[in-house]
C-alpha cells in the first residue's frame, strides 16, 4: 500500500512501453517480464490490482486492445509468483505446513519458472501478433508519456526500496535467523510506517481482510475434511496408484493443475497439504524424499492456476478490473489461451521435476 503511493508501478509501466519503443508485441513481453518479476517479491494478486490500471492507459496510447496484455500478464504472475516462498498463496500454505524456507523455493522452484516463462511469452506473442498492431502515432503518445513524472514521492520511494530489500534480504535469511517469513514481513510493515510516517489507520484499510478471514475458514474446513476420512482417502489412491515415487509425483503435479483450474488452487492445495503429509508417513519418507513431491504440489497448483478463470485469484481480480473498465474477459476466451499456457508450463516441469530429483 505504502509503496503503491511512490508512483513506482507506473513508472515501471511506462518504461518498458517506451523500451519497446510503441511496438506492441515487445511491450506486451516486457509488461509481463515486469509482472512476474514483481510478483515473485510482493504476490500476484497485488502484482496485477497495481499493474493493470497502467496496463489500459498504454493500450490506450497505443490503440489497441489491452486484453492480450491482461491475458500475459496475468498469466505470467501466476508463473512468477511460483519462484518464492512469498509470490503465491498455495506455496505460503506449503512452505508453512512443510517448513521449507524462502530459500528452499527460489533454489527449486526458480529455475522451472525460467524455463517455462519464456515459452509462455513467446506464445502469446505468437498468438497476438496480429492483433497487437499499433496506430501510426503511436509512437509519439508513448514517447510523451513521463516516466519519471510518474514517481510521486521520491523520498518515500527511497524508504520503501531500502526496508523492501531489508526485507528480501530477511526472507533468503529467515532459516538461519529462526524466524518465520511472516514475521520477518510484519516487522519490515511496521518498520516501513513508522519510518515513512503513515498513517496506522490508511494502511489497515487496504489490508485485505476479507482474503485473511477466507484463510481462516479454509483452514477450518480442511481440518473437517481430514476429521472425516476424506483426505486419508486420496492418500490411500495415490499410494495404491503406483510403487514408483517419480509416478506418485507426477500424479500430483498433473492432478494438482487439472484440479486447481476447477475449484481455486489455494482452497484446492490447502486440501492437498495433509494428504501428501499422510502419503510421506504410510510411505515412511524421510524429510529428504518428500520434498519433491511439495514441490510437485506447488507447481501443480500455481502453474494450473492459469488453466481457467477460476483457478488463481489474481484471474478474477483482472477479469473484474477489465470487466469495470468495459472490456470483459469471457470464461471461454480465459480458458483458449490458459490451457495451453498450462500444459506448456507442465511439459516444461515434467522432465525438469524428474531429472532433478529422480534419475
Amino acid at each position: 500500500a505504502i509503496l503503491n503511493k511512490t508512483g513506482l508501478f507506473e513508472y515501471l509501466a511506462i518504461r518498458s512501453a517506451q523500451l519497446g519503443k510503441a511496438r506492441p508485441g515487445r511491450i506486451l513481453i516486457l509488461l509481463s517480464l515486469v509482472t512476474a518479476f514483481l510478483s515473485a517479491f510482493l504476490d500476484n494478486v497485488t502484482t496485477v490490482i497495481l499493474m493493470v490500471p497502467v496496463t489500459f492507459l498504454i493500450a490506450d496510447a497505443l490503440n489497441v486492445s489491452p486484453l492480450p496484455f491482461l491475458l500475459a500478464q496475468v498469466m505470467a504472475s501466476n508463473i512468477g509468483g511460483a519462484a518464492t516462498l512469498i509470490g503465491d498463496p498455495p506455496n505460503i500454505l506449503i512452505g508453512s505446513a512443510a517448513s521449507l524456507s524462502f530459500t528452499d523455493f527460489v533454489l527449486n522452484l526458480t529455475p522451472v519458472v525460467l524455463l517455462a516463462l519464456p515459452l509462455v511469452l513467446g506464445f502469446f506473442y505468437v498468438a497476438f501478433r496480429r492483433e497487437l498492431r499499433a496506430g501510426e502515432d503511436a509512437k509519439e503518445t508513448i514517447g510523451k508519456l513521463d516516466a519519471r513524472g510518474a514517481i510521486r514521492d521520491r523520498i518515500l520511494l527511497r524508504k520503501s526500496l531500502i526496508v523492501l530489500g531489508v526485507v528480501i534480504l530477511g526472507f533468503f535469511l529467515h532459516g538461519a535467523l529462526h524466524l518465520e517469513a511472516a514475521t520477518i514481513a510484519l516487522f519490515g510493515a511496521a518498520a516501513l510506517m513508522l519510518y515513512a510516517r503513515s498513517d496506522v489507520e490508511e494502511v489497515l484499510r487496504e489490508v485485505e481482510w476479507p482474503t485473511l478471514l477466507f484463510f481462516v475458514g479454509l483452514f477450518v474446513l480442511v481440518g473437517g475434511l481430514e476429521v472425516t476420512g476424506f483426505v486419508g482417502r486420496i492418500a490411500e489412491f495415490l499410494i495404491g496408484a503406483s510403487d514408483s515415487p517419480a509416478v506418485t509425483a507426477m500424479l500430483v503435479m498433473w492432478g494438482s493443475a487439472i484440479a486447481s483450474g476447477i475449484v481455486d488452487n489455494i482452497p484446492f492445495t490447502a486440501t492437498m497439504i495433509p494428504v501428501v503429509q499422510e502419503l510421506a508417513q504410510a510411505e515412511g519418507l524421510s524429510e529428504a524424499e518428500v520434498r519433491p513431491l511439495w514441490w510437485a504440489l506447488a507447481i501443480g497448483a500455481d502453474f494450473g492456476g492459469n488453466f481457467t478463470l477460476i483457478g488463481a485469484s489474481a484471474n478474477v481480480v483482472v477479469a473484474g478490473m477489465s470487466e469495470r473498465a468495459g472490456k470483459k474477459i469471457s470464461f471461454l476466451r480465459f480458458m483458449a489461451y490458459g490451457i495451453p499456457v498450462t500444459l506448456l508450463s507442465l511439459v516444461v516441469a515434467t522432465p525438469y521435476l524428474l531429472l532433478r530429483y529422480y534419475w
